[in-house]
């Protein structure tokens, strides 16, 4: 069974940057697909990004594309989130999640239902 902490949240002035990572634990990496995923105070839980870990194919959500960018360390069995020139409307608990039937492509952002493991979230705060 996989494992997932979130790390690197924090507050950051509007148009800053942070980087947060998904350390994983349990099971090979290559197998997974990884999503990135945020809840706003209130809101309903949104995809941000995804990769599949073995091809290394990318996700996003039109609101981020361009300013965020996923990635992945295998030897470090960690998936990281840059989010650059952050917005008031970034603020959330995000959160990260992976299946290994979940299919992440260019054309195919599978949603938080085809996701089984999860992290407990870190928060992110955009305010000046």
């Amino acid at each position: 069974q996989l494992q997932l902490v979130e790390s690197g949240g924090g507050l950051v002035q509007p148009g800053g940057s942070l980087r947060l990572s998904c350390t994983t634990s349990g099971s090979t990496l290559d197998v997974y697909g990884i999503g990135w995923f945020r809840r706003h105070p209130g809101k309903e839980r949104e995809g941000v990004s995804c990769i599949a870990v073995n091809s290394g194919r990318t996700n996003y959500d039109i609101t981020v594309k361009g300013r965020f960018a996923i990635s992945v360390d295998k030897a470090k069995s960690t998936v990281y989130l840059q989010m650059d020139n952050l917005k008031p409307e970034d603020t959330g608990v995000y959160y990260c999640a992976a299946d290994p039937s979940s299919v992440c492509s260019e054309w195919y952002f599978p949603i938080s239902d085809m996701y089984t493991y999860w992290g407990q979230g870190a928060q992110v705060t955009v305010s000046s």
